[in-house]
């Protein structure tokens, strides 16, 4: 990279103290001592507080479980075990158990896993571990040493999110660069030391472009949801970012997707070197805490169904996804209508408004959400009790997608599909891809 371009780092100086090199004067200084005599007149001096200890790992005590693997097994930094420990984890997911101790061994891995199963956490702890323990021998502003590449600016955000909660008692800089948000604000962010950057395609290459940042540093690639990535065409832009990063030999590559067609597989065999697979059970297996019904109607009834349903005693948390973007705008603006109160979120919604609608929809009870897909991957939200499928998505895997939604976390959910003179025909291949009968029922009546 040409020196020209880039803005080297060097250690601050060391604070100036505020009066350091100017005169007092006899007047001020007499001034300042008789304010300072009336501070202490008027109230008695503060008792100096009391010094929380520093965290020791032996405070976060998990007893070896058969068939479990703790993060203590796995050497981490204490620093992110202090992480971990703030967020409440003790054992490793599936996931997180099989994909650690070989990406921290250095393997690539291609792994075949599902929103919710806890891949996120997988792919940062490697990340956050190797940036604690290794340094380069100069540093760069605009150069970051690891990149998550998503396709969905919720995914991004959320990634960023659980990045900050894992590295919050280290010094690492996170910054996002998603489309829809501020490009003046990101550029900013992304002036300066820059350790961990998580970006959705089209505006990481828009940076790229503009020579606000630099991939020639990257030590490690993460490519979450490639599938995704394909279905939503990414893939050219994809293609030349990974092409700005050192050759996949020198790098570490971790690439993510819930399925393998024919396409990410070519791909990750062109993007990794040495790849380790894993593969961990579809979502779609793991649905037992979620009871799955499906109410057969006319579509003319879906909203007077949707609402009786709604207003039920047993209702918390709801969404309802739909297919469209003005199927689900229409259906917020009739649900507020007929006394329910809904919140909207799809693409065209402003990206500052999605974050405040997510907000309202995590810390209220009772909340109910319409939205498109936009929502069906990388949206983490406790305590939803229900998922209506207003519409039978188009593609099976989004309804796996879309009920994984509720019954997180061990708690029990309830998913409910309308399915309409229309969408009768699209049951045979959501039967095929759940490897299962479906049955449906009338609607029960009260």
């Amino acid at each position: 990279m040409p020196i020209g371009l880039i803005k080297k780092i060097f250690s601050k100086a060391e604070p100036v103290p505020a009066n350091k090199g100017q005169k007092t004067t006899p007047d001020k200084k007499k001034a300042a001592n008789a304010s300072a005599t009336k501070s202490q007149k008027a109230k008695p001096q503060a008792k100096p507080k009391k010094q929380t200890p520093p965290w020791d790992v032996k405070q976060f005590n998990v007893e070896p479980a058969e068939g479990q693997t703790r993060f203590h097994d796995l050497n981490l930094d204490d620093r992110i075990m202090h992480g971990i420990y703030d967020l409440g984890f003790q054992y490793a997911s599936p996931i997180q158990a099989a994909a650690l101790p070989l990406t921290l061994a250095g393997h690539d891995i291609i792994g075949k896993a599902q929103t919710g199963t806890g891949k996120t956490a997988a792919f940062l702890i490697t990340v956050l571990q190797k940036l604690l323990t290794t340094s380069p021998a100069e540093r760069y502003a605009s150069e970051p040493r690891a990149l998550v590449i998503a396709p969905t600016r919720e995914l991004a955000m959320q990634i960023a999110k659980d990045a900050q909660g894992l590295s919050k008692h280290t010094d690492l800089n996170v910054v996002t660069v998603v489309g829809g948000v501020d490009y003046d604000k990101q550029k900013d962010q992304l002036n300066g030391i820059v350790d961990i950057l998580v970006a959705t395609p089209g505006r990481l290459l828009d940076f790229l472009q503009q020579k606000a940042v630099y991939l020639d540093q990257v030590e490690m690639l993460v490519i979450d949801e490639a599938d995704r990535m394909l279905d939503m065409g990414f893939i050219p832009d994809l293609k030349r970012i990974i092409r700005a990063t050192p050759e996949k030999s020198i790098r570490q590559t971790q690439l993510f997707s819930a399925t393998y067609p024919y396409d990410v597989v070519a791909l990750s065999e062109s993007w990794t070197y040495k790849p380790q697979q894993i593969e961990i059970e579809p979502e779609s297996v793991a649905t037992e805490t979620v009871d799955q019904r499906f109410y057969s109607l006319q579509e003319t009834e879906k909203d007077q169904v949707l609402v009786d349903l709604l207003k039920s005693p047993n209702m918390g948390k709801a969404i309802i996804f739909a297919n469209r973007r003005d199927t689900s705008r229409d259906l917020a603006d009739r649900l507020n209508k007929m006394g329910v109160k809904a919140m909207l979120l799809s693409g065209e919604v402003a990206q500052q408004k999605r974050v405040k609608t997510l907000e309202r929809f995590k810390s209220q009870d009772n909340t109910v959400l319409v939205a498109t897909d936009v929502a069906g991957r990388g949206i983490h939200v406790d305590g939803i009790s229900h998922v209506f499928n207003y519409t039978l998505p188009d593609d099976p895997e989004d309804y796996v997608h879309r009920i994984g939604r509720t019954g997180r976390a061990g708690a029990s959910g309830m998913a409910i599909t309308f399915i309409d003179e229309y969408e009768a025909y699209g049951l045979m291949d959501l039967e095929s891809y759940l490897g299962k009968k479906i049955v449906t029922e009338p609607v029960p009546k009260e």
